[in-house]
């Protein structure tokens, strides 16, 4: 058991038999009485959001999830499909499970699948994925702020904005996380 102390952003817990991830979380202390503990949590099955405000007496379920590692094989229509690299198991998630992981994802990619009660809810993709650019328009010079920057579209079809030495061809790394451009890649 987990008590409201030991909550903190990216803790997975349970509530009413559904794991719920914590994505944002403040701690107050009135000058009387207990300390407050507010969160904002997400439904990983779901994807619905709750805010709800804790006392540091109040107690949590860990939630009982699995990883495994699998590899992405191909995606069709709204599915993306998986394999389990240790038994050769398939499985496959919907577009919605998948949030913005589909704007990185490239066929052979190992990922980490999440399981709980046995169905696959969630997926964690690497930090940093390198992806080609298949569309760069030319830049233009002229402004010269120092803070220049040109749309580009990379292999998956997401758009970002890159320094203007990025051609089309050229193998960018960029962060998962925030989808923001990091270096570009030396074959």
């Amino acid at each position: 058991m987990l008590s409201a102390s030991d909550l903190r952003k990216g803790l997975k817990v349970q509530i009413d038999g559904n794991p719920y991830i914590v994505t944002d979380f403040e701690f107050s202390k009135p000058g009387k009485g207990q300390a407050l503990y507010r969160c904002k949590m997400r439904n990983m099955i779901s994807g619905n959001q709750l805010v709800k405000t804790y006392r540091s007496n109040d107690k949590f379920e860990k939630a009982e999830l699995d990883e495994r590692k699998m590899q992405f094989l191909y995606s069709q229509g709204e599915e993306y499909h998986f394999m389990d690299t240790d038994n050769y198991e398939q499985l496959s998630l919907t577009k919605e499970q998948m949030a913005d992981n589909i704007n990185f994802l490239i066929e052979n990619m190992d990922v980490e699948v999440l399981f709980f009660d046995g169905k696959p809810i969630d997926i964690t993709i690497p930090t940093f994925v390198n992806l080609e650019v298949t569309r760069a328009d030319p830049w233009a010079k002229g402004d010269t702020s120092g803070n220049d920057t040109k749309p580009v579209t990379v292999q998956t079809g997401y758009e970002l904005q890159v320094p203007p030495f990025v051609e089309e061809g050229d193998k960018i790394q960029i962060d998962t996380r925030t989808g923001q451009y990091v270096t570009r890649v030396k074959e």
